[in-house]
């Protein structure tokens, strides 16, 4: 497993986010795209290559999942 440094990274929400606190913050690091809890900046990062982030972004808009 590779280790991502996060430490610069520029962290943004989505433009839909509603402020009530349960956010999901990514940075692009080239070809890694990090994901963290912007309640836990701190905590843990999801670091997910940037293709396969592509594929799941295109699956939410397609309306490939569903909300348990």
């Amino acid at each position: 497993m590779k280790r991502v440094d996060v430490r610069d990274a520029d962290w943004f929400k989505s433009s839909h986010s509603n402020g009530n606190g349960n956010c999901l913050e990514v940075a692009v690091l080239g070809e890694i795209v990090a994901a963290r809890d912007s309640k836990q900046q701190s905590g843990p990062v999801v670091a997910i290559a940037a293709d396969g982030w592509r594929a799941f972004i295109s699956g939410v808009a397609n309306g490939e999942f569903v909300r348990l």
